[in-house]
């Protein structure tokens, strides 16, 4: 570190660079000693912030050094203080303009980012109102102040200004951005030129313009060579501030960007840039009127204040010039790379396309409407409806939305963030400026990003082909029912309509909430390599079932039988179990009925002199009395009370009523060993190489020939036309029962079994 303080004639500043020295050399020593050990820093920090603090580098503790210098600094005397701070903050402004090309400028320093514009503001407001200072408010009641906001400018920052000046809100004037020619994302001049027209024929005082170079969301630039023009022939104020202001460092600068150089002020924030934490935000300005930059709050005579740029005085000594310009030129570097390798990838759209300076790349996936031009990749065909239009946009919102999320857990270095424009929908931005230099973004990581995205493309693809099919296949399926659900990025939603269900009614369903809850734990133990959960999250609608993304073709028929199949099915056996205890009370109920008039027959039959106790005994030895064996047995599937004399007659034990079957669907599927559910079949698809056998085919084509004929035996089997020598209804029910008595319960199982390979 390059640090002359021991050069300065002051003894205290020299002492104060003897010990700025010796800390550097404990610096380098502890960040050796975690190299050599392997070990973060963060990792040695006890408590709770244990393993949550960054590695912020070497220049990141210079940065935190020196607010801890800086209340080393203010215990000097009134004097040395004076002088120390005076010459840091004449040092850091002269560094910091000769840097970005800000001639004879003046600097604020503040760490708050729109506090410089607040001060900027007041500024105006004193130069403009002369007589601000004596009468105040009266004098903009007058003449209200107009302050210019682009429609792309950050969020909240026009609230922000009026609750710092106290101005009310019809102050604000919000410009719109271009309709018909040039970036959406840049402010309409002749549309800014016609409201300040306006403005003057109300009586109003045009007075502050706040232009982007970068706007927060795209990184797009206004025309700053135009405005200038504009406020230069109205008199108004030119702010500018956004991420591209960066790049003056450069050698290369774009004009729209080169023209923020000759503007009133800028705001500067060297700290995301450059990998620095805690490092204030730098607003760069030019007034000739001392008096009015102290009473606007731009200076001040305070050493406190003065000391907010020790810890950026620091850093920028440490870094150098060329350190500086390596950084922001690496981060140019790893947005133009990102860009230019997006351009090769398919369904992908860059909406920074005219923005070739721009450090800021947005991206999204889309896919190409039916009837749409190549070339926008945004215009629906004529005869699309609106609707259908809309669903497509919340689907790829959706989508984005996914893909983002996904980027930012395999890449995290990178940095992404997701966000939502108005215009073009949900959009992924990767913004180096911002986040290389923090978390260390690498070219390598730049590719490994583009891969990332490749490899998840076919997903996205084949999800938003297979979402109309599936609201088709659930529309036509009796007892569900298709949820538009735009946020879900997977094939869809369905929901289970079961008996008792209110369809006009969007309150809790605890039934379908059950039958839901089973039919989620039933298609998740088929280990197929969809996704399903139960939704929503806000329990203000009904249960329904999230369908994940695909990365394969899926057999949407086959997957919405399943569904309905397995859903019908639970519902069944739910209300089975719901009905079994009022079934078995009943039954209980008639069989104490049953039991006591067999007891008074039993009375009636032996008579009442059997029933006195000597007689009794004595008639009974003489006259023994047949007892005959009569009971009662339960039939749960019938529900109904029947005698146990035939299990007493015959030795056999009834087997009641058959139990239905259970529900399956019409649709039998062949499924190769390790093929997994809802996979569609591998004939005619790429899933069959070309090397492989024609047995294999011959041997599917065997297994479907089986399976068929196998059905068609069980069909004949179940059907009940009769063949011209087949006995008349009334023997052939006569046969088999006595069959099913000689035969007793062996036949009693199914006819047609499917090989266990074929399922």
């Amino acid at each position: 570190m390059d640090v002359s303080l021991d050069k300065i004639a002051d003894p205290a500043l020299a002492e104060m660079g003897k010990n700025l020295k010796e800390a550097m050399k404990m610096l380098e020593d502890s960040q050796r000693t975690e190299e050599e050990n392997g070990r973060k820093l963060s990792g040695d920090i006890p408590g709770p912030l244990q393993g949550r603090v960054q590695n912020i580098g070497e220049q990141g503790h210079i940065a935190l050094l020196g607010h801890s210098l800086g209340a080393y600094i203010s215990t000097l005397d009134k004097e040395r203080l004076r002088k120390l701070t005076t010459r840091i903050l004449s040092d850091t402004t002269l560094w910091l303009c000769r840097i970005f090309r800000y001639e004879n400028g003046c600097a604020y320093f503040h760490e708050d980012e729109r506090e410089g514009l607040a001060k900027i503001c007041r500024l105006a407001i004193h130069s403009r109102y002369e007589d601000f200072v004596v009468d105040g408010f009266n004098v903009l009641y007058n003449k209200k102040p107009v302050i210019y906001l682009s429609a792309a400018a950050r969020p909240g920052l026009g609230q922000y200004l009026c609750n710092q000046l106290g101005l009310p809100f019809p102050c604000l004037s919000r410009v719109p951005c271009n309709t018909m020619f040039g970036s959406q994302h840049q402010m309409d001049v002749a549309l800014l030129e016609k409201l300040i027209k306006d403005d003057i024929e109300r009586g109003k005082l045009p007075l502050l313009l706040v232009a982007n170079a970068g706007t927060a969301a795209v990184g797009h630039t206004d025309k700053i060579g135009r405005l200038k023009e504009l406020c230069e022939q109205y008199g108004i104020w030119l702010h500018v501030e956004g991420v591209n202001l960066a790049t003056l460092a450069l050698g290369y600068v774009s004009s729209s960007v080169l023209a923020a150089t000759k503007c009133d002020s800028m705001t500067l924030t060297p700290g995301p840039w450059l990998g620095l934490p805690a490092v204030p935000a730098v607003t760069l300005y030019k007034h000739d009127d001392p008096a009015l930059t102290l009473v606007a709050g731009l200076t001040s005579n305070k050493p406190a204040d003065k000391l907010r740029a020790l810890p950026l005085w620091l850093s920028l000594q440490y870094l150098g010039l060329d350190g500086i310009v390596e950084r922001i030129k690496h981060a140019c570097q790893l947005s133009q790379r990102l860009q230019e390798s997006l351009k090769k990838v398919n369904h992908i759209k860059i909406l920074v396309e005219d923005e070739l300076s721009s450090p800021v790349v947005v991206f999204r996936f889309f896919q190409e409407l039916p009837g749409s031009d190549p070339v926008l990749k945004t215009v629906p065909a004529p005869n699309m409806a609106p609707s259908t239009v809309g669903r497509e946009g919340h689907s790829c919102d959706a989508l984005n939305r996914w893909l983002g999320e996904q980027l930012k857990q395999l890449v995290p270095v990178s940095g992404l963030t997701v966000m939502d424009l108005e215009a073009e929908g949900v959009c992924v931005r990767f913004s180096p400026l911002m986040t290389a230099a923090v978390l260390g973004t690498r070219g390598e990581d730049v590719d490994q990003l583009v891969a990332c995205i490749e490899s998840r493309l076919p997903i996205l693809t084949c999800t938003l082909q297979l979402r109309e099919e599936f609201k088709q296949e659930v529309t036509r399926t009796a007892g569900l029912l298709h949820v538009d659900d735009p946020n879900w990025p997977g094939i869809g939603v369905v929901r289970y309509e079961h008996a008792n269900d209110d369809k006009n009614s969007l309150k809790l369903d605890p039934e379908g909430e059950k039958i839901h809850a089973g039919l989620l734990k039933k298609l998740n133990e088929l280990e197929s390599d969809l996704t399903f959960k139960m939704g929503p999250e806000y329990k203000s609608m009904k249960s329904c079932i999230y369908i994940g993304m695909a990365s394969d073709d899926i057999d949407i028929p086959e997957l919405v039988e399943t569904i309905a199949v397995t859903a019908r099915e639970i519902e069944e056996n739910s209300r089975l179990l719901e009905n079994m205890t009022e079934v078995v009370r009943k039954g209980i109920q008639e069989a104490q009925v049953q039991l006591q008039k067999a007891n008074e027959e039993r009375l009636l039959e032996e008579g009442v002199l059997r029933q006195i106790p000597v007689v009794g005994s004595v008639l009974n030895w003489f006259s023994p009395v047949q007892p005959s064996q009569k009971g009662r047995t339960f039939n749960l599937t019938a529900g109904s009370l029947e005698s146990t004399e035939h299990t007493y007659v015959y030795k056999v034990q009834d087997t009641g009523v058959t139990p239905p079957q259970t529900p399956s669907g019409t649709r039998t599927k062949l499924r190769f060993p390790g093929q997994k559910p809802f996979k569609k079949s591998l004939r005619g698809s790429d899933a069959l190489s070309e090397t492989s056998s024609v047995s294999h085919i011959e041997d599917l084509e065997k297994m479907e020939h089986l399976s068929s004929g196998q059905e068609q035996e069980a069909l004949e089997a179940n059907s009940p036309e009769q063949h011209p020598g087949a006995p008349a209804p009334q023997e052939a029910e006569q046969t088999g029962t006595f069959q099913n008595r000689a035969q007793g319960p062996e036949d009693d199982r199914p006819q047609v079994e499917e090989p266990e390979n074929l399922r």
